[in-house]
């Protein structure tokens, strides 16, 4: 795999980039993205994750994943996991009627940042119960998880009636919590 076409290239693991190249991290990610597996790669892995706390793409489950609980670091608190697109509505149509903000975690059991942004996310739930706290496997809900373009995880939206007020990609702790606080200012000032 070659970044440019010309020139002399130099070799970087299982990368290679040519003398014009200067591989900035997002040119990297990208590279990194479309044309590596995370498995064969950890330094790829280790930049994912530390320059943006998401992940790109999917790891295989592991055989001896167990089904039933492979969501479990997921739950907790007052976090309900939409398995599909009924469960969805049913909840968006709950919120409404109770005039609840929904905040929807597009997530994956293989995604590290997923895993580490889980436990906070099942806090805030406790925390704020006036909202609603949705998870969304987007590996079950692959077509559904299309519909809301979701192109890395975790991405969270948050939702009013239904449709986006806000939008927050990568498992950024602090901005979650500052979009929730915004969030639920707004709220408190216009009602």
């Amino acid at each position: 795999m070659g970044v440019g076409d010309r020139g002399r290239k130099e070799k970087v693991g299982d990368l290679e980039r040519d003398e014009r190249s200067q591989w900035p991290v997002y040119q990297l990610i990208s590279i990194v993205g479309r044309n590596l597996k995370f498995q064969d790669n950890p330094i790829a892995v280790i930049v994912l994750n530390i320059r943006m706390g998401l992940c790109f793409s999917s790891t295989p489950k592991d055989e001896d994943e167990d089904e039933p609980d492979h969501h479990k670091q997921f739950m907790g608190g007052n976090v309900n996991l939409i398995t599909d697109k009924d469960a969805w509505d049913k909840k968006l149509s709950e919120a409404k009627t109770q005039g609840k903000i929904v905040i929807a975690n597009f997530s994956a059991t293989w995604c590290d940042p997923c895993k580490s942004v889980a436990p906070f996310y099942v806090e805030l739930s406790e925390k704020h119960p006036s909202l609603m706290f949705l998870t969304i496997d987007v590996d079950e809900l692959t077509e559904f998880s299309k519909q809301w373009e979701v192109k890395a995880t975790p991405t969270f939206f948050f939702l009013r009636d239904g449709q986006q007020i806000d939008k927050l990609v990568g498992a950024n702790k602090q901005e979650l919590e500052k979009k929730i606080a915004n969030i639920l200012e707004d709220s408190n000032t216009n009602h």
